[in-house]
């Protein structure tokens, strides 16, 4: 059992020193607030489409009327 705890310790040592998985987790941050930014503006654009297709369809209603 020590054996085990001994070499579970080792390893999480050596992936606490290392600098890979640093990288990784900038890229994460990265890429999560390049999505949040663009689930913010997709909310916007999609109110501007629901008009546009308003107008529209408001439009064509009176020129066939």
């Amino acid at each position: 059992m020590n054996d085990v705890l001994l070499r579970l310790y080792i390893k999480f040592q050596v992936l606490k020193d290392s600098q890979e998985g640093q990288d990784m987790v900038e890229y994460a941050l990265v890429v999560a607030l390049i999505a949040f930014g663009a689930v913010a503006g997709m909310k916007n654009l999609s109110k501007a489409i629901s008009t546009a297709f308003s107008n529209v369809s408001g439009q064509l209603g009176s020129a066939i009327s």
